[in-house]
């Protein structure tokens, strides 16, 4: 025996079934008869409009086929009940249709399904046409033993419950309903396809509509995926402008303050004679004042050189002792008070560093100077301890006024300042921290801040202990040229 299944239903073992309907197909309008039927009993079982044409097209085929090549047949028409998935709670209905016929088989139904054999009368377009119809599908031949062809489709979603009293009320509304004559089941087809090549127009319609407005958007997006790169474009130029115009103007102002500070040390040095008490304050003012600025210049050149990627790492080995004994002797004239005090905690079971220690040591002096500006009273404490993942963290903690939470990001931006009694007594450039921060990610590294007002601040840079490569190439890239 033949067989070939479709299973999107799948029966089980126990299913109940419920017969509504049987016909016989001795004569050819026993077809039509079974068409017009299907389509009924899908209307009354609440079937769309779309649903009942397919259900009795495909009745119709299998129908069809049975009287052509059987010679006759019968067709039932049952209700299934049977659970909608294995350990399902909830069972669910199906509209099951079984044609049989006592004719000569179907050699090699699965060819004819799968498409691979046609006859010339057209049967393996009706088999497989009506298969794709249904969700369940199966064919049972066998030769000299005729062919069953079992179709079901599941009740809609939300339908009610067929019971036996249901099915006996759906054969009174059969019995009521007067069979067509072949021309009216014509005429009724037609109509069908008609509203069916309505709904595919309207389809289309609908597909051609979204379609538009795809391609309007998709203009839209490139439009704005242009000026987007038009104005990156532009902002690119700007950066690089503004980087240009730092680094000459940088360069340009160093030499006459080198020149300024070079002459007021002279004067303080008695170089070219005695200074009265007075004008040795007003030469020390301008000194300090010309440092300020000339620490300025060079915080403008050192950002310009990074954003413009013409900075140079030159990492080399050192310790963190070796570190720290630089740092105190670069700090100590500058604690001027007995109020404050400056420790550096000794490290020395930290490994060596093989990175840029110049750039490091000025992270900790921007550190320190703030420290020390913002701290009246109590101590600067500067530690170093291991990180996960051969890291090592440089803190420097102070008894200072701190910093708010809101404010706590801001000084990270260029030229940004807290208003407060002692930031406008000690006012400083607002460079120092956003150039701390850009000289750690170009060292693989990280700037981290905790601070609360009054309870000082403690800033930390946490740095491999070994300059990754990759920052070599971060901080020198290929030159390119201005768009």
């Amino acid at each position: 025996m033949s067989t070939a299944t479709q299973d999107t239903i799948a029966p089980a073992a126990r299913a109940t079934v419920i017969a509504l309907l049987t016909l016989e197909i001795r004569y050819e309008h026993d077809v039509v008869l079974a068409r017009q039927r299907a389509r009924q009993i899908a209307a009354l079982l609440g079937f769309d409009g779309q649903d009942q044409t397919r259900i009795a097209t495909a009745v119709s085929e299998i129908a069809r086929n049975a009287f052509e090549y059987a010679g006759g047949g019968r067709v039932q028409f049952e209700i299934e009940d049977a659970p909608a998935a294995a350990g399902a709670a909830s069972r669910r209905q199906s509209l099951v249709v079984r044609v049989s016929d006592r004719g000569p088989g179907i050699a090699d139904v699965q060819a004819v399904l799968d498409g691979r054999y046609v006859s010339r009368t057209g049967m393996g377009v009706g088999l497989a046409g009506a298969r794709r119809l249904a969700d369940r599908f199966d064919v049972r031949t066998a030769p000299g033993e005729g062919t069953t062809v079992e179709i079901a489709r599941g009740l809609p979603r939300g339908a009610p419950r067929v019971g036996p009293l249901d099915a006996a009320r759906v054969a009174e509304a059969l019995a009521r309903q007067a069979a067509q004559g072949a021309f009216e089941e014509v005429q009724q087809q037609n109509q069908e396809l008609l509203r069916t090549l309505e709904e595919l127009r309207a389809r289309q319609a609908e597909v051609e509509r979204l379609n538009a407005e795809l391609a309007e958007t998709n203009r839209g997006v490139l439009a704005l995926y242009a000026e987007l790169d038009d104005r990156a474009q532009d902002l690119r130029r700007a950066s690089e402008y503004k980087s240009r115009f730092l680094s000459d103007i940088s360069h340009e102002l160093r030499t006459p303050l080198t020149s300024v500070l070079n002459m007021t040390r002279f004067l303080l040095d008695r170089a070219d004679g005695p200074l009265t008490v007075e004008q040795e304050h007003q030469v020390s003012i301008i000194k300090r004042s010309i440092e300020n600025v000339t620490e300025m210049v060079n915080d403008l050149l050192d950002l310009a050189k990074i954003e413009a990627g013409h900075t140079t790492l030159r990492p080399s080995t050192f310790t963190v002792t070796e570190l720290f004994a630089g740092l105190r002797g670069m700090f100590r004239p500058l604690i001027t008070t007995d109020a404050v005090t400056l420790h550096f905690d000794e490290a020395p079971a930290l490994p060596p560093l093989d990175t840029d220690e110049q750039r490091l040591v000025q992270i900790l002096r921007n550190f320190v100077s703030n420290a020390i500006k913002f701290t009246e009273r109590g101590e600067i404490r500067v530690t170093a301890s291991p990180e996960p993942g051969g890291a090592i963290r440089f803190a420097v903690r102070d008894t200072g006024i701190g910093i708010a939470p809101a404010d706590q990001e801001r000084i990270f931006q260029d030229f940004a300042q807290v208003d407060g009694p002692i930031q406008r007594r000690v006012r400083g450039t607002g460079l120092g921290l956003p150039l701390s921060r850009k000289l750690a990610t170009l060292l693989g590294g990280r700037v981290e801040l905790v601070s609360a007002p009054g309870a000082g601040s403690t800033f930390a840079v946490v740095l491999p202990t070994v300059l990754p490569a990759t920052a070599h190439d971060a901080a020198s890239p290929a030159p390119t040229t201005p768009a």
